[in-house]
């Protein structure tokens, strides 16, 4: 298990364990908000991480944009912080954004 697998079932549990002790419901909503968005950033950096297996072209974007080796955590971060500056309107959004995005045009398009 990876450490974004470990955080992820980490953040599970916690909401899991709010749930059980009736917590605030705001309270568990935005944990269950990240918790989404923290599982549609992992498998979007998965489905990069795997296109980059069969396309040597993505692996040198990513070096030439600064992140490095090809290794999850590297795909992660661009994943990440392509995410944090793409232009949302609506706060409630930003999932369906991250969701919706094609990390690997955008890498591959990258020069």
């Amino acid at each position: 298990m990876d450490e974004y697998s470990s955080e992820i079932a980490e953040l599970q549990a916690q909401v899991d364990a709010m749930i059980e002790a009736e917590a605030d419901p705001k309270e568990i909503g935005e944990l269950q908000l990240q918790l989404q968005i923290l599982r549609t950033l992992y498998r979007q950096a998965k489905r990069l991480f795997e296109a980059g297996a069969r396309k040597p072209g993505l692996r040198k974007q990513l070096a030439l944009r600064g992140y490095g080796d090809w290794t999850l955590e590297n795909v992660y971060a661009f994943v990440y912080e392509t995410s944090v500056d793409m232009p949302v309107e609506e706060p409630s959004s930003f999932l369906g954004e991250i969701r919706d995005t094609d990390f690997e045009r955008i890498l591959a398009a990258s020069t």
